[in-house]
C-alpha cells in the first residue's frame, strides 16, 4: 500500500500553493468586532459604575472613629478643605497630617506638621486645623498636636499632590 492511501494516517497533507492563491481568507471588518449597540462610552460607564460601588463599600462592623468610619472620614473630609496657602493643594494631601485618631468619646486628635518651623502661617494653621476638625457634626472635642519629628519632605505629599505641582 502506498503512503497516501493509507486510511489509518494521523496526518494530513498541507494544500498546494496554487489552491491557497486562488481562495482569499476573509478581511477582518470593524462592524464584526464592535456590536453597534454597545459603544465605547456605553462600556467605560458601566465598567466606572462597578470601580465607584466597589471603592465606595465600607467594611461592616466599623466603629464611626476608626479609619474608614463615617466620623474618621468626616473629619479627614474637612481637613482636606484647608488649603496651604503658599502650594495650591490641601494640607492632608500635602503630607502635613501625620495622624488622625478618634477615640471612644469623639474627641479627635490631629498629629500634624508645618512645611518648616518658619512657615508663615505657623501661629494660625494648628488653631485652623482644631476648628475644622471640631467642627466635623458628632465630634465632641478636637486637639492638634504640632510636631517636628520627622520633618517634613515632598516624599510626604499623596500622588494626587505630585500630580497637581507637576512633580510626577
Amino acid at each position: 500500500m502506498s503512503e497516501g492511501t493509507n486510511k489509518d494516517q494521523d496526518w494530513i497533507a498541507a494544500p498546494s500553493p496554487a489552491d491557497v492563491a486562488t481562495a482569499k481568507p476573509p478581511r477582518a471588518r470593524v462592524e464584526d468586532a464592535v456590536d453597534p449597540e454597545e459603544s465605547a462610552r456605553a462600556t467605560m460607564e458601566r465598567k466606572r459604575d462597578y470601580l465607584e460601588g466597589f471603592l465606595q463599600k465600607k467594611p461592616e462592623g466599623l466603629p464611626a472613629g476608626a479609619p474608614g468610619g463615617d466620623l474618621y472620614e468626616a473629619v479627614v473630609a474637612a481637613l482636606k478643605e484647608i488649603f496651604d496657602p503658599e502650594i495650591p493643594v490641601n494640607i492632608y494631601d500635602l503630607g502635613l497630617i501625620y495622624g488622625v485618631e478618634v477615640d471612644e468619646e469623639s474627641d479627635v486628635t490631629v498629629t500634624m506638621t508645618l512645611t518648616t518651623p518658619h512657615c508663615p502661617v505657623a501661629e494660625t494653621m494648628p488653631a485652623e486645623v482644631e476648628l475644622r476638625a471640631a467642627s466635623v457634626p458628632g465630634v465632641r472635642d478636637a486637639e492638634v498636636n504640632l510636631v517636628w519629628d520627622p520633618p517634613w519632605g515632598p516624599d510626604k505629599m499623596t500622588d494626587e499632590a505630585r500630580l497637581e505641582l507637576g512633580m510626577l
